[in-house]
């Protein structure tokens, strides 16, 4: 326990020492907002701020210094948030910069789509102190899983993402090229720099008080925790009922005058409902609302008016206020629990999108922390498990049993390294992310070896399957330039494809063209239907199979686009054959 306790206080001595010394951005266009989170950063300790009231701004300022994290809001004019973390990741001097995303309530597949761009945290509005401390700590934290800047052609167009307005396109575009902003010389950390310029404004809107940050395991409410009502009235009678109606369900709180009701509600603990009498002296209900929606911390706090004025001129003006509801004196108890009850339905469901999108961020850490497993820890072990298994193939001292079993063991060893391929790589090929190691592979040696195991995996169908060449005898074999593993997947899935679309005793051909680059011929009988020939390399797009993914053909394009080769189909409904050609690089060409 004692340990665990210094643990914890070294973790909040570096996290106050780095927010003493780090350099932070503040994006926001709503100005009153973009001030109030100033004021609390500064309360938290951080001394160089600089504000910014959209993306492209927030561009011009990373061009001129570094920073050591991003708060950016994400729904603003001329560039929102989305588009500024995709140009900062695919930015090779930014890309490694936490980043924190603002919002209200963004849909599920926006969120996702922060995620793979390359978020570090998401923080829900409204925010108070001590959450925007655990998010800031968190980020600060937070390590990039690429190496990396992201390719944003390949990132947006994989992940649906369109930029904001032409012109936002034409400035994302150009700091992506580091020509519009000349960040290549930014390479010291911001807590090396001097301190920036920034004036230490006076807050606009008076802050709230900071409790010192303790970032919990989850920001997720504890099931014991219970929504907080406000009840204000000027009259004790009033708050002793309403505050005895609700006490058992809720946690209630109560104000007598408007001062008070703002003070509360502009704090570091809000309500999460507020009932409101209107007549009050000093500070009416209508002035209370008003001034409550023009402040960021108190703006989304949802009003119910309880008062005793009955007139249609005092609800319409309180509905303009942005009232829930108006509830008329003298109340009926049950009806207004009930009102009260249905409405913190959706104020508890609001309530816990910070532990909704805290779980999104923590599954999508955890599918790459997999995914990192499984490309390093699985796919070497892998890919020397087929290499000795093709040793002992080869040796002449066994009988062909056993080299019939070794094949079925390469076999099986293969498919698996298919399905890691189709894992792990194809993501990053998508998103832009994979790095080609060319080497000189065996193209020849590969076909015949698929083709081996898919004549004895099909045995069934009594096909004619071989590999052909038009390299002379005696003269040295060809080479592709490429990736021997994105080979066997890539082609393992083209002969797989035409083995399972052929008819029983058909003529399966597939033919190595010498050729620059080179070409491979896979050819088969069975014509692919007229209906999905425009669409045969895109995702998902299957016909005819029963347990079809449709991600074969799509993952061959990639794999072979990957290697710089390029793949066609041609399909001939006369001769009733189809025929995929890839062209691959060759080693050795000029």
């Amino acid at each position: 326990m004692a340990l665990q306790i210094i643990k914890t206080l070294d973790s909040r001595h570096e996290f106050e020492a780095r927010i003493k010394e780090g350099t932070f951005l503040v994006v926001d266009d709503y100005d009153t907002l973009r001030k109030v989170t100033v004021n609390q950063l500064r309360q938290l300790g951080a001394g160089r701020i600089v504000e910014a009231v959209n993306g492209i701004e927030a561009l011009k300022a990373l061009a001129r210094q570094p920073f050591t994290l991003i708060l950016s809001d994400w729904n603003m004019p001329v560039m929102n948030g989305l588009d500024l973390l995709l140009s900062v990741r695919s930015n090779p001097v930014l890309f490694r910069l936490p980043f924190v995303m603002v919002t209200a309530d963004a849909e599920r597949h926006r969120v996702t789509q922060a995620i793979q761009v390359g978020v570090s945290e998401l923080l829900v509005k409204p925010y108070t102190s001590v959450r925007l401390a655990e998010r800031l700590e968190h980020a600060l934290k937070w390590v990039p899983r690429h190496n990396e800047p992201i390719d944003p052609v390949a990132v947006s167009q994989a992940l649906g993402i369109t930029l904001q307005t032409a012109g936002a396109a034409h400035a994302a575009k150009s700091a992506y090229k580091v020509d519009l902003l000349n960040l290549s010389a930014m390479t010291a950390p911001a807590a090396d720099m001097p301190p920036t310029a920034v004036a230490p404004a006076k807050p606009a809107v008076a802050p709230a008080a900071v409790v010192a940050p303790t970032v919990a395991a989850s920001s997720r409410p504890s099931t014991q925790d219970k929504l907080t009502i406000l009840v204000v009235d000027d009259t004790p009678d009033n708050l002793q009922l309403l505050s005895h109606l609700f006490k058992e369900e809720y946690r209630v709180r109560i104000a007598h005058n408007g001062a008070k009701a703002l003070s509360i509600c502009q704090s570091d603990t809000p309500p999460d409902l507020i009932l409101l009498d209107i007549m009050m002296p000093d500070m009416d209900g209508f002035e209370v609302a008003k001034r409550l929606r023009e402040h960021p911390s108190s703006e989304c706090i949802p009003i119910i008016f309880v008062t005793a004025m009955t007139d249609e001129a005092a609800r319409l003006k309180g509905m303009e206020l942005g009232a829930v509801d108006f509830v008329t004196k003298p109340i009926d108890p049950d009806a207004l629990r009930v009102r009260v009850k249905n409405f913190m339905r959706y104020v508890d469901l609001h309530r816990q999108l910070q532990a909704d999108y805290d779980g999104m961020m923590e599954a999508a850490r955890l599918k790459e922390d997999v995914e990192h497993i499984t490309r390093h820890d699985m796919k070497g072990p892998l890919a020397g498990v087929i290499g000795l298994v093709q040793s002992l193939a080869d040796d002449a001292k066994l009988d062909s049993n056993q080299v019939k079993q070794l094949r079925m063991v390469e076999e099986a060893a293969l498919q698996v390294l298919n399905m890691v391929n189709l894992s792990t790589e194809l993501f990053k090929i998508e998103t832009g992310r994979f790095k080609l190691d060319p080497q000189p592979v065996n193209i020849l040696e590969i076909l015949g070896r698929i083709v081996d195991m898919s004549r004895a995996t099909y045995a069934d169908k009594h096909f004619n399957i071989f590999v052909d060449s038009d390299v002379p005898e005696g003269q040295e074999k060809p080479l592709v330039l490429g990736d021997a593993m994105f080979c066997y997947s890539l082609f393992q899935n083209l002969i797989k494809n035409a083995c399972e679309a052929a008819p029983e005793k058909s003529r399966i051909l597939v033919r190595l063209q010498d050729q620059a680059p080179l070409r491979i011929l896979i050819q088969n009988q069975g014509a692919v239907p007229a209906s999905i020939r425009k669409r045969f390399f895109d995702k998902f797009v299957t016909e005819g199979k029963q347990d079809g993914t449709g991600l074969g053909t799509y993952s061959a394009k990639l794999l072979t686009e990957a290697q710089g080769g390029r793949i066609e189909l041609a399909v001939s409904d006369e001769a009733n054959t189809t025929s995929i050609t890839v062209s691959l690089p060759r080693a050795g060409a000029a």
